[in-house]
């Protein structure tokens, strides 16, 4: 009886250990993610990002920093790439760039790697499709800009569109993570 019962109990301590996995919160996403290594030839990691990647208001040219990635798993299917300034003065932050459904064999977007065939660009905070550069308030502190690669296990996000917010990229994104990095880059004016 005693063996019996020691049995279930390691049953229902094998099948419970899933649900109390640490995640990320609210995202439903393992906190213990394998890591992709993400660079920039255009700028060093926590390092302010030159003007030309700013959006044409803030006197950039709107040129997207290349963004290149390695350390995909096994099983990668696609990656999504998002720029988001969590310093912006919305309370919410800003998303700056989605780029969905890039192939699994592309390890760069933007700069003068271009947009991987197959991508698609979604809808940044500006109201507009593609990449919209850094544009932080005059005289404000350096903001921090996070260019983050997640690597997937499904070819393509669920319902991409032009139309797909970062925060509902992200939203779609949920279980299908296998692996994710970020890159820093500041910028101030």
């Amino acid at each position: 009886m005693i063996r019996r019962a020691g049995w279930l109990l390691a049953g229902l301590l094998a099948m419970a250990a899933p649900a109390g996995a640490q995640t990320l919160r609210g995202t439903g996403t393992p906190a213990n993610l394998p890591k992709l290594t993400v660079t920039s030839p255009d700028f060093a990691p926590g390092s302010p990002m030159p003007r030309a990647v700013a959006y044409p208001p803030c006197g950039g040219a709107d040129a997207a920093p290349e963004i290149r990635w390695s350390g995909a798993p096994a099983g990668t299917k696609s990656f999504v790439l998002t720029l988001f300034d969590p310093d912006a003065p919305t309370g919410v932050g800003f998303w700056h760039w989605v780029l969905m459904d890039i192939p699994p064999g592309a390890h760069a977007a933007g700069g003068a790697a271009g947009i991987p065939t197959g991508a698609i660009g979604g809808m940044t905070d500006h109201g507009k499709p593609g990449y919209q550069g850094p544009c932080p308030p005059a005289g404000d502190h350096p903001h921090h800009y996070r260019f983050t690669v997640r690597a997937l296990d499904i070819p393509a996000v669920p319902n991409a569109s032009a139309d797909t917010t970062g925060a509902a990229a992200t939203f779609e994104m949920r279980g299908h993570i296998l692996a994710e990095g970020t890159l820093v880059g500041t910028y101030a004016r």
